[in-house]
């Protein structure tokens, strides 16, 4: 344990994760189209020595237009910005294996990690909605199954093309003219169910070889691609029993796949609501709350759990759901919100409240210590190696904790205090990966 070091990811969206976070006197809505705001965010981030800022991504229009702030810019291009002004933490970007091709998003993702010194990270996702398919030349989403397959094949024409260059494949001699060793470079050529690649990747092997790979779903799907190909998963638990339940799921299927169990790293979704007393930040959780326009919630739990509850009365339970079977959307949030619902008996309006803060994520509304606490605990109990810290307001929700809740965590000795390397790999404790084309024999020019 007292070498064990927590993990903390900087999760920025928009202006707040709270769905009021641009109706509340704190925030200022225009910056969701103003790079200097996550800037300022990444800066924060950076200054709290997280490992990482993350921004999450979708291919349609989210929810109700009305009444919720947009998404305005593509990830791996602000990431792009937000290496400029950054120098150690890790940027990681959404990108679906549903609506991109392996080629072109290599390169995406190999240039930012030269462009930022081998710092960026890809949170790989399926993408469930039929509205986004509806953006890409089809009516519906595909199976659930069927997109953890074209995953699979996705990622293992992306890895492919990472290492279709050796590390030592430049030679960059002028005397005789040889800039690269051809030898070294190598066509994947890959034809699968889903993709036929023939490659190489257009850009040398970048710092980390690799980007740190990061995935979001916990579903029976979600969690065997998991434990193939993920060094970190991002997830929503709501209770400290079923955040280890997950954990030592997870980690158990880490063996069978060949793997050590510090090869992956479990962040749950954290929302601190925090306050210099839990008065203060029970009032700041109020007043949130009290922002939510109902029409609009009931709009994002529709498309969150793929069930349309419009119409359904705010005061009464949840109608009779369909078994986690029969939806095509993101299984696991349907579970995590169907037991959440059934737990606590609540009704619409309450479970809309319960959700405004983190769309499932736990929401904790407390003192730096009690949030400290919380952390901790969590985390010496085995129910996860760090947090995707989600603030309900940006930028006040970043800086506090950055502020408060981590000299706490610093103090118990829980935390690093500096960044001891450059790259994303190295925040996480994981090395560089193997080129898979690797050669034992030297190579002749």
């Amino acid at each position: 344990m007292a070498n064990r070091q927590l993990h903390l990811n900087a999760f920025l969206m928009g202006v707040g994760h709270h769905e009021s976070a641009w109706r509340h006197p704190a925030t200022d809505p225009f910056g969701v189209a103003d790079v200097r705001h996550f800037q300022r965010l990444a800066a924060i981030a950076e200054r709290g020595t997280f490992d990482s800022v993350f921004l999450a991504d979708g291919v349609q229009v989210m929810g109700d237009i009305r009444h919720s702030a947009a998404h305005v810019f593509e990830p791996i291009t602000l990431l792009t910005a937000l290496a400029t002004v950054t120098s150690h933490i890790g940027l990681i970007a959404t990108a679906s294996t549903g609506f991109s091709e392996p080629y072109n998003l290599a390169r995406w993702f190999s240039s930012l990690d030269h462009i930022s010194g081998g710092r960026a990270g890809w949170n790989i996702v399926t993408s469930a909605g039929d509205r986004a398919a509806q953006n890409f030349n089809a009516a519906k989403a595909s199976e659930h199954v069927d997109r953890y397959r074209r995953a699979a094949e996705f990622l293992e024409v992306t890895t492919g093309l990472w290492d279709s260059w050796d590390d030592d494949a430049l030679v960059v001699d002028k005397n005789s003219g040889v800039f690269t060793d051809p030898g070294k470079v190598h066509e994947v050529n890959h034809r699968g169910l889903h993709f036929e690649v023939r490659g190489p990747l257009n850009s040398i092997r970048s710092p980390q070889g690799r980007p740190l790979l990061v995935q979001a779903g916990s579903s029976e799907d979600g969690k065997a691609f998991a434990a193939r190909h993920a060094e970190a998963v991002f997830t929503a638990q709501q209770t400290f029993a079923d955040g280890r339940s997950f954990y030592l799921d997870l980690k158990g299927r880490l063996a069978r796949q060949g793997r050590s169990v510090d090869s992956l790293k479990v962040l749950p979704g954290l929302v601190p609501v925090l306050g210099s007393t839990e008065a203060e930040a029970r009032k700041l959780a109020a007043e949130l709350d009290d922002l939510i326009i109902p029409v609009r919630a009931v709009a994002q739990l529709t498309e969150l759990i793929g069930v349309d509850l419009t119409g359904h009365p705010l005061d009464e339970r949840l109608p009779s759901l369909p078994p986690v079977a029969a939806i095509n959307g993101a299984k696991s949030r349907f579970e995590l919100v169907r037991d959440l619902a059934e737990r606590e008996k609540l009704t619409l309006r309450q479970l809309l409240g319960r959700l405004g803060g983190g769309r499932g994520h736990q929401v904790l509304a407390g003192t730096p210590e009690q949030v400290a606490d919380h952390i901790e605990a969590w985390f010496a109990g085995g129910a996860a190696d760090g947090f995707n810290v989600m603030p309900p307001l940006l930028p006040s929700g970043l800086e506090d904790f950055v502020d408060h809740v981590v000299p706490l965590l610093r103090k118990r000795g829980l935390f690093r205090t500096e960044y001891t390397g450059t790259t994303l790999r190295d925040h996480y404790g994981l090395p560089k990966p193997v080129n898979g084309f690797a050669r034992a024999e030297p190579s002749v020019v």
